[in-house]
């Protein structure tokens, strides 16, 4: 390995172009990218907007040229090695969850989690930036590759040993890289090959033979002990190198071993392995995912293809698929391509608190959402009524749900005021009255259309804000007023925030319940962005990013007023003019909700306070949240002394007091063993409706009955038509 200043690169293929190019692996940089110092509230958007600039303003000076790819959808062959991830990473959350939880404060880096929704933003912040960016239609890092050899890129900047066996440009290390000097290490595969006794044209082999995302290690498994064995009869003296290290020198002298001198294409498969039929034909596949266009193949249409038939194709014109793939590529789209052409969406794992029974999962949220955009991209300009009625694939994470197979998700007809129109004339058809249909189809999605009057005279962000916020108010029974200031507080006065003054926000500690909201604040907007795709843009994609209108810690600290009896002045940061905004939000939301009969509870929740994390910040540090005004500090001192009283039998009147709404707000949902408005029965389990109506929860259990069923989340009983939303 050498380490080199990646501005010493050339490109060195003929006809190639003159400005220094690198091809980008989006998804490998994520980590890198986000180094900003709190990541569990949500995620600090605005930092990670200036991380971002001045990452890409150090190339660009430097005269390099960038083309970022991100992942446009996990293909079937990954699918299972998609859910062992996801799965793995279900166990970090518990982790982090039980260490904020115990602890009231962020844990370290070693359970460092992603904020949610960081992938898709961030594809659209550099789109935003002026770069060249695209999104997959095959695999991500074949794309990768294909581009960086038919262009003749300098390198390819990731952290994928997948970049070493395919033959294309040569490998930069992002996970290397010191972005002030543009010096990292690069991966020379002719070295490398030299190193084990093998050949480029034999690095695919060696990869499946290894274990990739195609070939798990599972399926060679007794390939790579037989090469062990004789590798070590071979050379009995102990290696050097780590065990890994053996591994890959033993299999490596396996494939030069049982390797055809007379067939020395990238695609040969020795007749002399030990391979079943069903091995062979998976590693058959495994050696073509490494085959770029002009490579040789096993045979005749062994490169990866695109699927030539999309999923839905009967129920949408040729105009709409061919305009939804180039929106896809070119990231001015988002899921419609996923949905139309592949019949397949997902959404990966989410800080959500598996413990937490109050709080529902955000796919099953959004599901509602989704169902109405299946059907805006599906069954607009039909009756809803087909014989061979349409379903999605869902392969969305949450606690509980085994990912065993996709979820069959049917769509639903949003209930318009005009009828429902074709999405070609949503698409492609002008003039104002289809700007204000393409409006009303965004607001009926999420169930806002008395929103359309504010259009125009609010921030196109705060519009979009208000709709998540209601949208969630409505699904959520378990959310409080408390919540909705929050969510609309931090909505309004994000914007005059610069990155340094949110950064510098005091968070006395953190709530675990704070956190799981953060995080489906941010999945929501995912889903705002889904819908305004959909409509065709009602709304600018710039005005739904998560910096427009969210901040995690600004967030986290707005909840902890919030949940504080802090006065909204307060809570407005003491700006008169934050705070009209804010009032006028507040206002249509709650009007919305007392429509549909959601009546908002105050249910103010106090998490203890970490005293270990408190030790070393100043009196004045321990007492302050966000721009708190004088004397709002001690109001937590107040609460604090409140609850030793109840300790002490005393205080028990205040307390009641504090806790009443809220046992009867949660009482008038249980009522009856179980049941809810109307006759609709609830069984003893966490069920919840969530096709038509509100999502509900189930009443609080003894330890042994909810450690029993912990984290498992159970769909009841669907109604034959959705209800309207507040039955």
């Amino acid at each position: 390995m050498l380490s080199r200043s990646v501005c010493d690169r050339k490109p060195e293929r003929n006809g190639s172009t003159t400005i220094p190019t690198i091809a980008v692996d989006g998804m490998a940089c994520l980590r890198h990218w986000y180094s900003c110092k709190d990541w569990v509230c949500g995620g600090q958007w605005r930092e990670i907007m200036d991380v971002l600039k001045r990452w890409v303003e150090a190339f660009t000076s430097a005269g390099i040229r960038l083309v970022f790819f991100f992942d446009g959808l996990v293909k079937e062959q990954k699918r299972a090695e998609w859910v062992k991830r996801r799965r793995r990473v279900n166990g970090e959350i518990c982790k982090i969850f039980n260490y904020v939880k115990a602890h009231r404060q962020q844990p370290g880096r070693e359970l460092f989690c992603l904020p949610s929704g960081l992938a898709t933003f961030t594809s659209f912040a550099l789109k935003s930036l002026g770069q060249e960016v695209f999104s997959s239609l095959q695999e991500a890092d074949y794309e990768i590759a294909n581009y960086a050899c038919q262009h003749g890129c300098m390198g390819i900047l990731g952290q994928d040993s997948d970049f070493i066996v395919f033959d294309s440009a040569p490998y930069l290390s992002v996970a290397k890289l010191q972005i002030g000097t543009l010096t990292t290490v690069l991966y020379d595969r002719q070295r490398f090959c030299r190193n084990i006794g093998l050949t480029v044209a034999q690095l695919p082999l060696l990869a499946c033979l290894l274990g990739n995302d195609v070939v798990s290690e599972e399926w060679m498994q007794n390939i790579r002990n037989e090469a062990m064995a004789t590798y070590r009869i071979n050379h009995p003296a102990p290696h050097s190198g780590a065990s890994q290290g053996q591994m890959v020198l033993a299999v490596s002298h396996l494939v030069s071993s049982v390797w055809d001198r007379q067939e020395r294409g990238k695609g040969h498969i020795p007749q002399s392995l030990n391979l079943s039929g069903a091995q062979r034909e998976i590693l058959k596949r495994g050696l073509c995912s490494y085959l770029l266009p002009g490579q040789e193949a096993l045979q005749q249409g062994d490169i990866p293809a695109l699927p030539s038939t999309p999923a839905f194709e009967k129920y949408v014109s040729p105009e709409i698929l061919k305009a939804c793939r180039e929106k896809h590529v070119a990231v001015e789209g988002f899921m419609v391509y996923n949905v139309l052409c592949e019949g397949v969406t997902e959404c990966s794992n989410t800080l959500e608190d598996e413990e937490d029974t109050e709080l529902i999962p955000q796919a099953l949220v959004y599901k509602r959402c989704r169902q109405l955009i299946y059907g805006l991209l599906l069954l607009h300009g039909h009756d809803g009524r087909h014989a061979d009625f349409p379903a999605v694939k869902e392969w969305f994470v949450y606690p509980g749900h085994p990912l065993l197979e996709a979820d069959m998700v049917h769509p639903l007809l949003a209930s318009l005021p005009c009828d429902n129109p074709s999405l070609d004339l949503l698409w492609f058809g002008s003039g104002p009255e289809v700007s204000a249909l393409r409006l009303t189809s965004f607001l009926s999605i999420f169930g806002c259309l008395d929103f359309s009057e504010l259009y125009g005279t609010i921030e196109d962000s705060l519009l979009a804000a208000l709709c998540l916020v209601t949208y969630t108010l409505l699904q959520v029974q378990t959310l409080y007023e408390e919540d909705a200031d929050a969510y609309l507080s931090q909505a309004v006065c994000v914007r005059l925030k610069s990155p340094q003054e949110l950064q510098q926000i005091k968070l006395p500690f953190l709530s675990s319940r704070a956190v799981q909201l953060g995080s489906l604040y941010v999945r929501g907007l995912s889903h705002l962005l889904f819908a305004n795709c959909a409509s065709e843009c009602p709304l600018p994609n710039a005005a739904l990013m998560p910096w427009q209108s969210f901040d995690g810690r600004l967030f986290h600290s707005k909840y902890l007023l919030a949940h504080n009896y802090t006065e909204k002045t307060v809570l407005l940061d003491n700006n008169p003019s934050c705070l009209s905004l804010f009032l006028c939000l507040k206002e249509k939301l709650m009007e919305t909700c007392r429509k549909r009969g959601r009546i908002l509870q105050s249910g103010r929740i106090a998490p203890e306070r970490n005293h270990e994390a408190e030790a070393g910040l100043s009196h004045r540090e321990r007492h302050s949240v966000s721009d708190q005004a004088p004397g709002d500090g001690e109001r937590w001192s107040e609460m604090e002394e409140t609850t030793r009283g109840h300790q002490h039998g005393g205080g028990r009147k205040e307390k009641w007091e504090a806790g009443r709404d809220r046992r009867e707000f949660r009482d008038r949902l249980w009522e009856g063993g179980g049941r809810m408005r109307g006759s609709q029965c609830f069984h003893s389990q966490p069920h919840f409706y969530n096709d038509g109506g509100p999502l509900q929860c189930p009443p609080k259990q003894s330890r042994s009955q909810s450690h029993y069923n912990r984290g498992r989340y159970r769909l009841a009983p669907r109604w034959s038509q959705p209800p309207p939303p507040g039955t």
